[in-house]
């Protein structure tokens, strides 16, 4: 038995061990709306449908959709889309539902993805990367039928998120509870090149305290431009088993992700091109061709076009929680997880050859095994309600990059994983000890008008890097990411019964990234020359707000500042004709402020206009040398950072029928460093209407829905840097960009019994 699984194996025994019960059904619910703290695993399907838009109760800006939000979107639509509505959410993808991983873009007040902080029920999901190296992407961690709701802080975040990347901000998802009774629900999607998309689910009901579901989906689709399908297949079941003052709740996922990647363009190829230019496939003697320098149609470069290019991704996560009531004030819980990856990304590279043909099959190649434990505690005492906590994660994560030959009669044309390369170009492991603490007390005073939390938490990440294959290249060493006090303080003042303010302060660090991309694809003398000095990215977080609840008007307005210190970079440390190997380095700070405000307007019964607008100026606070050259990028724009955002939601509820219009205006991002290429601003309208059907003789419900993203077909640059950004290119020659998806339309038909 190796160590990883004994370690679950008695995680999973301390969990049963600890009773059960679960702190938010516990608690009161105002006293934990206030602290903004308890356990994901403790929030629900109806906590979340009432957690206000503008965040009521909170110490920090947070907002929540229910259940009911993420499903007007068209079936499978990713939570990352439905939650860009949010202030301050920049989200972007080639594909209507925001799945397709190479370019799924999420960034939060100028913080990228890979510097934000995702779980589910409390389990981390990493940075959920394309490259994976400590996670799955929230698509491969459940089927969006099944989340219950979504948490957005874009500040701080909760102190016990589970998050060794959170410098700006945390989305936090939540599953569904199995349902009280018995139940069958169905779904079919159809829609816009060749969609479909069919899901089931059986609940079993309440049983003396057990229920349970389990659920199935098969979604595909063909690529809307090009050749190619997008497929999906994933399983879910969930348990739980309540008692008094415990619950135990179980919750299993396999997923299996096939996808055909659409075509990476740079600005000067788009205008040349077209925006609906693509890969080859399925025209491999025009690959063929091109990869032996003869072009057609306008093409001038081996990079317009490949001949196809895919994501291959198997998942399975699962987790055990149990929650106790020990006294009526002390409250105990833990959960243990376990998650396996394997992935392969696909390149039909021209740049390698195979024996036949010109084009070779490039790999890189992703395993990742984790482990991980979280027990916590919560005890009321007084007008203090203490929280405090651990978690444990032990990650072995793999990468390497290979070549597989081709042959000129046999396109590769099908999906699967390739085995036995021609040719090995590197291999690495990396052994990551995660653990970090938190210890929070949340005070109320004045009758409950004035809240407080004060906490701290520590973080010490550590990374054992092994070199097996291309040592000239990927070096082998270990990397500390610590920080044993990273304080958080917040406060909120009821100002009347319908006012409050809010205003917080806290402090993150980032641990080094693994695998790809990491510090550790470097060689081994400039890793060792680097690490020296190398210091992990952290950031100081300031925000404060205003609240407003009543009837017909919700309406919060905040402003931050944040400073993001220690930014990472691969940079060349002497001039190139000395031929030393880039290697990463801080490059300096970022300075990011703006202001944030959302308004709900509900006039009258059934009708609901919504408004989020966000301003945020983030830039470098300074220049930084690349070798011999001083790349001036002090008082730039951070790249892919709009400095405005906003979006408005138009929605009439009556009896059974549903009509939405939303529009989401994305202002002019930066596509370099120093600002010298960039994307204009665009607008783009989605609209869906829904009628229920209740209490039927032959079904308990049936519902149609009709949705059609981008209404007015907008052509526009989706996703920037999917393959990364460079400090200059004015002539717009990076392929780094790609087109977001034109008019799709979709129609869902679900049924209850």
């Amino acid at each position: 038995m190796t160590t990883k699984t004994t370690l679950l194996a008695a995680s999973i025994l301390l969990c049963l061990q600890a009773g059960t019960g679960l702190a938010a059904e516990l608690a009161p619910a105002t006293a934990s709306a206030d602290a903004g703290t308890t356990a994901d695993a403790g929030r629900d399907a109806t906590t979340l449908d009432a957690v206000s838009v503008v965040g009521t109760g909170q110490t920090r800006q947070v907002q929540a959709l229910g259940r009911a939000e993420l499903q007007r979107e068209a079936a499978g639509t990713s939570p990352l889309k439905v939650m860009a509505k949010l202030p301050g959410v920049h989200f972007q993808s080639s594909d209507p539902w925001g799945n397709y991983e190479w370019s799924s873009k999420l960034s939060i007040r100028g913080f990228s993805q890979q510097q934000l902080g995702f779980t589910l029920d409390g389990v981390p999901l990493g940075d959920m990367s394309y490259g994976n190296h400590n996670g799955l992407h929230i698509g491969r961690a459940i089927s969006s039928e099944n989340l219950s709701g979504a948490e957005l802080s874009q500040g701080s975040g909760a102190i016990d998120t589970a998050s060794s990347g959170n410098l700006g901000g945390t989305l936090r998802f939540f599953s569904s509870d199995p349902a009280a009774d018995f139940g069958v629900r169905l779904a079919q999607t159809f829609g816009s090149d060749a969609t479909s998309r069919s899901y089931a689910r059986l609940d079993t009901g309440d049983h003396n305290g057990f229920s349970a579901y389990l659920s199935g989906v098969f979604h595909t689709t063909d690529k809307w431009k090009g050749d190619g399908p997008q497929r999906n297949s994933q399983f879910n079941g969930k348990f739980v088993y309540a008692g008094e003052d415990f619950k135990i709740t179980g919750f299993a996922d396999s997923s299996r992700r096939r996808e055909t990647d659409y075509a990476d363009l740079s600005l000067e190829s788009a205008q040349r091109l077209g925006m609906d230019w693509d890969n080859y496939a399925k025209d491999w003697q025009r690959a063929i061709d091109a990869a032996g320098g003869i072009f057609r149609g306008g093409v001038t470069s081996l990079d317009d076009a490949y001949y196809i290019a895919r994501g291959v991704r198997d998942d399975d996560l699962v987790y055990l929680s149990a929650d106790w009531n020990a006294t009526p004030d002390l409250t105990l819980s833990a959960t243990a997880y376990y998650h396996t990856n394997k992935g392969q990304g696909h390149w039909a590279t021209p740049y390698s050859t195979s024996p036949t043909v010109p084009i070779r099959m490039r790999t890189t190649e992703y395993d990742i095994e984790r482990t991980g434990f979280m027990p916590n505690l919560s005890w009321q005492i007084g007008n203090h309600r203490l929280q405090a906590g651990l978690w444990l994660e032990k990650n072995d994560h793999g990468v390497q990059r290979n070549f597989y030959d081709l042959n000129r009669n046999e396109p590769p044309d099908e999906i699967f994983f390739y085995r036995n390369p021609s040719a090995r170009v590197f291999r690495q492991r990396f052994d990551t000890d995660t653990r970090m603490y938190y210890v929070l007390d949340h005070m109320e005073f004045a009758d409950g008008r004035l809240a407080v939390d004060a906490g701290f938490k520590g973080l010490r990440v550590e990374t054992d890097g092994k070199t097996l294959i291309g040592g000239a290249s990927r070096a082998s060493g270990k990397l500390v990411s610590e920080d044993n006090f990273l304080p958080q303080l917040g406060a909120r003042w009821q100002l009347s019964e319908h006012e409050e303010i809010f205003g917080s302060y806290s402090e993150n660090l980032s641990a080094f990234r693994t695998g790809v991309n990491g510090p550790h694809s470097t060689s081994q003398a400039a890793f060792d020359a680097a690490v020296k000095t190398l210091e992990p990215e952290s950031s100081k977080t300031f925000e404060a707000g205003l609240r407003t609840s009543r009837d017909s008007i919700e309406a919060s307005v905040a402003v931050y500042r944040v400073n993001f210190e220690n930014r990472l970079l691969a940079i060349a440390r002497c001039a190139g004709i000395v031929g030393c190997a880039s290697s990463f380095a801080n490059v300096g700070d970022v300075d990011s402020r703006g202001a944030e405000i959302t308004v709900l307007w509900k006039p009258i019964a059934g009708l609901s206009w919504y408004h989020s607008l966000a301003f945020n100026d983030s830039q470098y606070e300074s220049d930084y040398l690349d070798g011999t050259t001083l790349v001036r990028t002090k008082g730039k724009q951070v790249v892919d950072a709009p400095k405005r955002l906003y979006a408005t939601e138009v929605r009439w509820e009556q009896d059974g029928l549903s009509l939405q219009l939303g529009a989401k205006y994305t202002d002019k991002r930066y596509l370099t460093y120093l600002n010298d290429s960039k994307v204009d601003g665009f607008w783009v309208v989605d609209a869906s209407a829904s009628y229920e059907w209740k209490q039927l003789s032959w079904a308990d419900a049936f519902k149609l829905q009709l949705n059609a993203t981008n209404l007015f077909d907008k052509e526009y640059f989706g996703s920037l840097g999917t393959n990364g950004f460079v400090a200059s290119d004015p002539r717009g020659l990076n392929y780094t960009v790609q087109s977001g998806a034109p008019r799709q339309v979709f129609v869902t038909a679900e049924v209850r019994f």
